[in-house]
């Protein structure tokens, strides 16, 4: 860290605690930007606020880029409405990105981040965009057992994930936009004293995902109108008390051909067989060998590259869950242990493609992909699903009435 001329900052403030500020951010002196938001007091204020401050100079790399001629990436900030997404939601552009598509689907301009009453308790990235807790945190690498009080609010948040999912759910048909049942989530998550955990978590963009056909997981809702034919997948967390509440579920929007309708039933199926397995001394790779036995049986494939996940007071921690066979998960379960289970089924291969957004994963055959999720608590005698139905939530399942 370079210090300036007493001359140049003595009349400063620290960025951090507003004393007076006799350093400035090396970083910020090499790019040139303005010495007031470069100033700290102590090495001590500038480390606390690295996490944070360190965003200033990734905006303006991307500013001095261009990456092309004016008018097209980056010339807009995050921030401005209906326009393409960029780089994990870090820019916009308002043309369509250049990209060899693997399937029919093509993303859409996307609106302004929604924002959240400051009343409402949020997670440590809703400022920022990075999570400072969670990457450094023992349970990356130990699986929490959770105390009777944290199982308590556990339950409360993935009650409300539920209903805020069972709300969306009631809006899907043709010609609604994914964004308008980002929307309804947005809301109903607020309604209920809750923060949509996806909003701006690594910069995503909005506060739940929406998957269409061929995206496997993390498409951002846009301004596309869903189809008749089409298949979403809505995935929900709600941050609520200090906990997360994490599932989802793939619906049909209006008349859906068979294949689809047999993947999306499979998915479901494969979902239930591997809760059915889970209680205390199971081994979590065993997870991966039912749905993946389920899934070939069906003529189906599951994607490989994402997995369940723990969940608690982060978002994203220990136990990593693969749903494919052969996996190398370790650990078995143990009473009090909370993760969710959310396979992800293809009709086709099971490889995936990145779209330019750096968040929507696709099939990299474009075929269609289907998927759902609970979040499950381990109890002495089996399993909980914190996430369940409830009596109110709506019949779109035929085979649920069947």
């Amino acid at each position: 860290m370079a210090a300036g001329s007493d001359a140049a900052v003595s009349s400063l403030s620290c960025v951090q605690c507003g004393k007076p500020a006799h350093l400035q951010c090396p970083k910020c002196v090499e790019l040139k930007l303005p010495r007031e938001g470069a100033a700290f007091c102590t090495q001590d204020c500038f480390k606390s606020s690295w996490s944070t401050h360190k965003s200033v100079h990734l905006k303006e790399k991307l500013s001095a880029l261009g990456l092309g001629a004016p008018g097209e990436q980056n010339s807009a900030s995050p921030n401005d409405g209906w326009l393409y997404c960029l780089k994990k939601g870090r820019a916009r552009t308002p043309k369509l990105p250049h990209f060899d598509w693997t399937g029919s689907l093509r993303p859409y301009p996307i609106s302004r981040r929604r924002a959240v009453p400051a009343d409402i308790d949020q997670p440590d990235w809703a400022i920022g965009g990075i999570p400072k807790i969670e990457p450094n945190s023992d349970l990356q690498h130990v699986v929490e057992i959770k105390t009777p009080e944290l199982i308590d609010r556990m339950r409360e948040a993935c009650r409300i994930a539920r209903e805020v999912l069972d709300a969306a759910a009631r809006v899907v048909r043709p010609g609604v936009t994914t964004d308008e049942i980002d929307d309804v989530v947005h809301e109903a998550t607020i309604a209920a004293g809750g923060y949509p955990s996806p909003l701006n978590y690594h910069f995503f963009p909005k506060s739940c995902c929406t998957s269409v056909n061929e995206v496997i997981c993390h498409g951002i809702p846009d301004a596309r109108k869903l189809e008749d034919g089409d298949i979403v997948n809505v995935d929900v967390t709600v941050y609520y008390k200090g906990v997360h509440g994490d599932l989802n579920e793939t619906f049909f929007v209006g008349n859906v051909d068979d294949a689809s309708r047999q993947l999306v039933q499979c998915t479901y199926e494969c979902l239930e067989k591997a809760i059915a397995i889970v209680k205390p001394g199971v081994r979590f790779r065993e997870i991966g060998e039912v749905i993946n036995r389920h899934a070939s049986m069906a003529g189906f494939s599951v994607a490989r590259s994402y997995c369940g996940h723990g969940i608690g007071e982060l978002f994203h921690c220990a136990p990593n869950i693969p749903h494919y066979a052969r996996n190398k998960a370790v650990g078995v379960m143990k009473a009090g242990q909370t993760y969710t289970i959310e396979p992800m089924i293809n009709a086709g291969v099971w490889r995936d493609r990145m779209w330019p957004d750096g968040w929507t994963d696709v099939t990299a055959d474009g075929k269609h992909s289907a998927q759902f999720e609970h979040t499950l608590l381990v109890t002495e005698t089996g399993v909980e699903v914190l996430t369940a139905r409830l009596p109110s939530s709506p019949s779109v399942f035929p085979w649920l009435s069947s």
